[in-house]
């Protein structure tokens, strides 16, 4: 089993900037992958981004060249800065990790607005 807790989301203005964390605890040796999905309402929830265990990444489309994803392995913490936000980026934000199960977190709201 893997718990998962997020943090860092909230209101910011078009543009601004945003880091949310997710720290791991529980069986995370077998982790292999760990990422970011969001979910707006009316739509399916969507990969954000995502770190593999050779550290190789990969990005949603629509994020690539604002939001960088890392992990922190020695916190057991998995970032996601969020740069230069759009009101489209507005979503519920969830964690999750992948072992021989996947397990997700229980979401960050980020609200992007004037």
């Amino acid at each position: 089993q893997v718990q998962l807790v997020e943090s860092g989301g909230g209101l910011v203005q078009p543009g601004g900037s945003l880091r949310l964390s997710c720290t791991a605890s529980g069986s995370i040796r077998s982790i292999y992958r760990m990422g970011w999905y969001r979910q707006a309402p009316g739509v399916e929830r969507e990969m954000v981004a995502r770190v593999n265990s050779d550290g190789s990444t990969n990005y949603a489309d629509s994020v690539k060249g604002r939001f960088t994803i890392s992990r922190d392995t020695a916190r057991n913490t998995l970032y996601l800065q969020m740069n230069s936000l759009k009101p489209e980026d507005t979503a519920v934000y969830y964690c999750y990790a992948s072992n021989l199960g996947t397990y997700w977190g229980q979401g960050t709201q980020v609200t992007v607005s004037s």
